[in-house]
């Protein structure tokens, strides 16, 4: 499996509309194939910060979901209007 860790930054006349971006992805995201958990998370310390955190079955399933149509739009959303930093890494249950 893989995990995905999106950390974003995103300033107060923004943060609506990233997080808007951000629920409609991982709404979609659940129901594609691979997609063994997607959820994002607002900090509790620090209004500026979201984080979505992600797990995919394989490469293949996260490939698939990196070049879906509902990934590409809503991505660049949140890239336009916020600072986004990715980590990954293996990750076993």
């Amino acid at each position: 499996m893989i995990r995905l860790n999106c950390f974003i930054k995103v300033t107060e006349e923004n943060r609506t509309a990233v997080l808007e971006a951000a629920k409609t992805l991982t709404a979609a995201s659940l129901q594609q194939e691979g997609c063994i958990a997607y959820d994002v998370f607002e900090s509790a310390t620090r209004h500026d910060v979201l984080m979505i955190c992600e797990t995919w079955r394989d490469q293949a399933a996260l490939e698939a979901h990196s070049s879906s149509q509902v990934f590409l739009d809503q991505v660049k959303i949140m890239q336009d209007l916020a600072q986004m930093k990715l980590e990954s890494f293996p990750f076993n249950k």
